[in-house]
């Protein structure tokens, strides 16, 4: 079933909506789910479950929010920061996620800015179309 990016987008904002209580307007594409939008990792959860169930996909666990498996790894983090190791592992489990600021400082108190409306968007929009 194709979907414009817009009618994507709006399925995504009424997903957010209903997991985070949040205004449709206080969810815009920049806007971060942790940041912007207030969410906890266990909201992640939630999320993902929601947006399988609106666009009839599987989203598999790590997939769409990889932070956590980065995190735990010492090849992957070293002072607090990714390595190139850690990046380049980021940039393979996150192609949907512009990652360019982050690349120039990656601390990893900001991995949470990496999860914007904006890659859940992209990130639907490639399963739809893989499909």
């Amino acid at each position: 079933m194709a979907m414009s990016r817009d009618e994507i987008f709006t399925q995504v904002q009424e997903v957010l909506v209903d997991a985070l209580g949040v205004d449709d307007d206080e969810i815009t594409s920049e806007a971060t789910l942790m940041g912007d939008l207030g969410a906890e990792s266990i909201d992640f959860l939630d999320i993902v479950f929601r947006l399988e169930k609106a666009f009839g996909i599987k989203i598999p666990r790590e997939e769409l929010f990889p932070a956590e498996s980065l995190m735990n790894n010492s090849d992957y983090v070293h002072n607090g920061k990714l390595t190139e190791k850690g990046l380049q592992e980021l940039r393979e489990k996150m192609p949907h996620t512009d990652l360019t600021s982050f690349e120039d400082d990656p601390d990893i108190n900001k991995l949470g800015d990496l999860f914007t409306v904006n890659a859940i968007v992209n990130y639907v929009e490639g399963k739809i179309n893989a499909a």
